[in-house]
C-alpha cells in the first residue's frame, strides 16, 4: 500500500477517488430515479383507477337520473292528467305540476313541452288560465307559477328554440278556434280540488294518427332548432367551433402534460378519449295515454271567458311514441334534457330546462368531492370540445380564468355515455402523494449518499496520510542515514588521526570527548529507532511502580546534566517542598527516555539563542497530578504546528533547508510513552 502511494500526490489521489465516487453514485442515482419513476407509475396508475371508478359513478348517476325521466310517460308534462281507468272519470294533477319543483335532478329550472305547432307550453299552469282557481291554486301561487313559466320560455327564446310569449299566446287563440269539434259530453259543474277532482263525461277513444309505428317523417319549421342542436357539422356546430364556452377555452389549448400517457400507448396514434361501457340502448317505446283536452270553441268566447268550463274539457285517448332523451348544451349556457314524441302522426318536444353550475355541483362535485382524487387533482370537464367547468379540491385553483392556469399531468380523459357522449372527463393530477415506498426511497437515497461522501472523505483522509507517512518515511530514511553517516565519518577521521599519532597531546582530549559525545548521541538515535520499532511490533509494554520525584530525578539528572553541559549549556532543575516528596507510578527507565528527548529536542531548536539555559522544574497541581516541564529559550514552535511535532516521523522543517539534525521520531516517542503511563505532554509557549 505505501509503496504503490508514492508516486501519488494529493491531487491525484484526489481525482481517482472522484472518478471511482462517480463511477458508483451515477449508478446508484439512475437505480433510485428508476425506482422513484416506477413508484411514480404505480402511484399514477391507482389514482386513475380511482378516476375511472369515479367516472363509472358519475355516468351511472346521470343515467339513473335521466333513466327516471326518460320512464314518464308523455301526459306527465300536461298539468293534468286521468287517474287510473278513463273510464272512472278521475282527474289529478301531473306530478310535473308540483311547486316549488321537487326532483332528483340538481339545478333543474323547469320541464317544458312544444307542440306540433311550436306553441310552448309547462306542466306549472293549465291550458285555460281562468281554471287555475278551481285547482286550488291561490292568485300568489299562480303569479309565482307564471313568472316560472315565463323565464323557462324565455331561456328557450334566447336560444332560437321557442317562439316568445306574445306569439305563443296569439298561435294558441287561433288553433283553438281553428280546431275540429270532437265528440264530447258536458262536465257536472262541481269545484276540482287541488288533486283528485271526480269528472262526469263520457270518453271517446281516438285511434293514432300513424298505423304500426311509422312516424310520419316531416319537420315543423317551429322545432327545427331542436333538430340542429346536437348535429355534427350543422350550422350550430360551426358556430361553436368560431366561438368556445365560458373562458376556459378549448380542451386542446390546455397545458396538459401527457407524458404517462405516451408511455402506455403508442406515441403516434395521438392523445386517445376512452369512453365508458355503453350502457343498455334505450329504443324508442310506444305507449297508450289519457288526456283532458281542452274543447274548441269560439274566439270570442275565449276572449271574454263565457264559455261554461264543462265545455271546455274533454278526455283524449290516444297511442304515442316517445324517443330517448337528447343532452346539449345552449349558448346561454344552460343544460337541456329533451325527447321527441310522435302522437297522431305529429310530433312534440318535451324535456328539461336545466341550470349548468348547479348541475354539475350536484351531481359531479359533490361524488369529486368525495374521493381522494380532489385532494391532488383537478377534474375538468369539456363539451364538444369547449372546457367549461373546473372542479379542484385545492382552495387556490377554484377560480381560474383562463387555460393558461390549467396544466398538470394527464390522469385519465374519457366520454360518457349517451345522451351525454359530448361531455369529456378529465382529470389531471396536479401532485403525486409519495406514500411509503416514496419515503422508504428518499430515505435510501440520503443513506446512501451520506455513505458515499462519508466514505469518500473517509478514503481521501486516509489516502492522504498514507501518502503523508511514506513521504515522512522516506525522510525518516534520509534523517537517519545523514544522522548515522556523518557521527561514523568523524569519529572515524579523529579515530585514524590518533591511531597514527597525528594529534598534539592537547589535541587528543579535544577528540576523544568529541568520540565520546557523538558515540552517546549515536547511542541515543539508535535507542529511539529500537523502541519505535518495538513499539510498531508489540506496542508499549510498561512496568508502572511508584517512585518518589526526587528519587526519580536523581538517577535521571546525571545522564541529562552531562548532555545539557556537554552541548555548553547550563541547567536549572526547580523542584522543591511536597513536588519533590510525592510518589508517581511511572516507568523509571521510560520516564528517562523521555527527559532525555526533551532536553535533546531543546538543545537542537537553541543552539543559536543568547539564553543557552535549560530549565527543569516540577510542580505539585492536583494532589494526584504532578507537572515537569522543560524549558528552553529558543524560537518557540510556530502555532499551527504544536500539535503536529508530536506526530510520528513529523518535523517542522522541510529535509532540503532545515538546520538542525534530527529524524522525527524523538517527540513522538516521548507522547506515547507518557500516553502508556496514563500522563500526557503539550508544547507550550513562553513569554518571552
Amino acid at each position: 500500500m505505501r509503496a504503490s502511494l508514492t508516486g501519488l500526490d494529493r491531487k491525484t489521489l484526489g481525482l481517482w477517488l472522484l472518478v471511482f465516487f462517480l463511477a458508483l453514485a451515477i449508478p446508484t442515482a439512475v437505480l433510485i430515479r428508476q425506482a422513484y419513476s416506477e413508484l411514480k407509475w404505480e402511484a399514477f396508475h391507482q389514482h386513475r383507477v380511482l378516476a375511472e371508478e369515479l367516472s363509472v359513478r358519475i355516468n351511472s348517476r346521470f343515467s339513473e337520473l335521466i333513466g327516471d325521466e326518460g320512464a314518464r310517460p308523455f301526459s306527465d308534462y300536461a298539468f293534468l292528467n286521468v287517474a287510473g281507468d278513463p273510464s272512472a272519470n278521475f282527474l289529478q294533477r301531473s306530478p310535473l305540476s308540483a311547486y316549488p319543483l321537487t326532483s332528483a335532478i340538481p339545478g333543474l329550472i323547469g320541464y317544458f313541452q312544444v307542440d306540433a305547432r311550436g306553441v310552448f307550453s309547462t306542466p306549472l299552469l293549465p291550458q285555460l288560465d281562468e281554471a287555475t282557481t278551481a285547482y286550488g291554486i291561490s292568485a300568489q301561487e299562480r303569479q309565482q307559477r307564471l313568472v316560472l313559466q315565463n323565464r323557462i320560455q324565455q331561456i328557450l327564446s334566447e336560444n332560437r328554440l321557442v317562439r316568445s310569449g306574445e306569439a305563443d299566446r296569439a298561435l294558441t287563440e287561433d288553433a283553438l278556434v281553428d280546431r275540429p269539434q270532437r265528440r264530447d259530453m258536458p262536465v257536472e259543474t262541481s269545484a276540482l280540488p287541488a288533486t283528485v277532482a271526480p269528472v262526469f263525461m263520457s270518453s271517446v277513444v281516438d285511434s293514432a294518427g300513424f298505423a304500426a309505428g311509422e312516424k310520419r317523417e316531416e319537420q315543423v319549421p317551429a322545432q327545427a332548432a331542436f333538430d340542429r342542436l346536437n348535429v355534427a357539422g350543422g350550422v350550430r356546430e360551426q358556430e361553436k367551433k368560431q366561438k368556445t364556452i365560458g373562458k376556459l377555452g378549448r380542451v386542446e389549448d390546455l397545458k396538459l402534460d401527457d407524458h404517462y400517457q405516451a408511455d402506455s400507448v403508442d406515441a403516434t396514434q395521438g392523445p386517445i378519449v376512452s369512453r365508458l361501457a355503453p350502457l343498455p340502448e334505450k329504443r324508442a317505446r310506444k305507449e297508450r295515454n289519457a288526456l283532458p283536452e281542452p274543447r274548441a270553441v269560439f274566439a270570442d268566447e275565449i276572449r271574454e271567458a263565457t264559455a261554461p268550463l264543462a265545455n271546455r274539457v274533454r278526455i283524449d285517448i290516444f297511442e304515442s311514441e316517445i324517443d330517448p332523451f337528447e343532452f346539449s348544451l345552449l349558448d346561454s349556457g344552460h343544460f337541456v334534457l329533451f325527447r321527441k314524441v310522435w302522437r297522431d302522426g305529429q310530433r312534440y318536444i318535451q324535456g328539461a330546462l336545466i341550470g349548468q353550475q348547479a348541475f354539475l355541483q350536484g351531481s359531479i362535485k359533490t361524488l369529486f368531492g368525495e374521493t381522494l382524487l380532489s385532494q391532488m387533482s383537478d377534474l375538468i370537464l369539456a363539451y364538444q370540445g369547449d372546457v367549461f367547468s373546473v372542479f379542484s379540491g385545492q382552495p387556490s385553483r377554484q377560480y381560474l380564468s383562463s387555460s393558461e392556469a390549467l396544466s398538470g399531468a394527464l390522469l385519465y380523459r374519457t366520454r360518457l355515455s349517451d345522451p351525454l357522449s359530448d361531455v369529456e372527463l378529465i382529470f389531471t393530477i396536479n401532485r403525486l402523494p409519495r406514500g411509503a415506498g416514496g419515503t422508504l426511497i428518499n430515505w435510501v437515497a440520503a443513506i446512501l449518499i451520506l455513505v458515499l461522501c462519508g466514505g469518500f472523505y473517509l478514503m481521501y483522509r486516509l489516502g492522504a496520510g498514507q501518502i503523508e507517512l511514506a513521504r515522512q518515511q522516506q525522510d525518516f530514511v534520509s534523517a537517519v542515514s545523514h544522522e548515522l553517516k556523518t557521527p561514523l565519518t568523524s569519529i572515524r577521521m579523529y579515530g585514524e588521526m590518533l591511531r597514527e599519532g597525528w594529534a598534539s597531546e592537547e589535541k587528543k582530549e579535544t577528540y576523544y570527548k568529541y568520540i565520546f559525545d557523538e558515540s552517546e548521541r549515536l547511542s541515543r538515535l539508535i535507542n529511539n529507532v529500537l523502541q519505535l520499532a518495538r513499539l510498531s511490533r508489540n506496542g508499549v509494554q510498561v512496568d508502572l511502580k511508584p517512585v518518589k520525584v526526587s528519587t526519580l530525578l536523581e538517577g535521571t539528572l546525571p545522564r541529562i546534566s552531562s548532555q545539557i553541559e556537554g552541548a555548553g549549556f547550563e541547567l536549572k532543575l526547580d523542584c522543591k517542598g511536597e513536588a519533590g516528596e510525592s510518589l508517581i507510578n511511572v516507568d523509571a527507565d521510560y520516564f528517562t527516555q523521555i527527559l532525555i528527548n526533551l532536553v535533546d529536542n531543546a538543545l537542537k531548536f537553541s543552539s543559536k539563542t543568547d539564553s543557552r539555559i535549560i530549565d527543569i522544574s516540577v510542580r505539585l497541581l492536583r494532589t494526584t497530578t504532578v507537572q515537569f516541564s522543560v524549558r528552553d529559550y529558543g524560537r518557540g514552535v510556530p502555532r499551527d504546528q504544536m500539535k503536529k511535532i508530536f506526530e510520528l516521523f513529523y518535523r517542522s522543517e522541510n529535509e532540503l533547508t532545515r538546520e538542525t539534525v534530527g529524524t522525527g521520531i524523538g517527540l513522538a516517542l516521548v507522547h506515547q510513552l507518557a500516553a502508556s503511563m496514563n500522563g500526557q505532554v503539550d508544547v507550550v509557549n513562553a513569554e518571552p
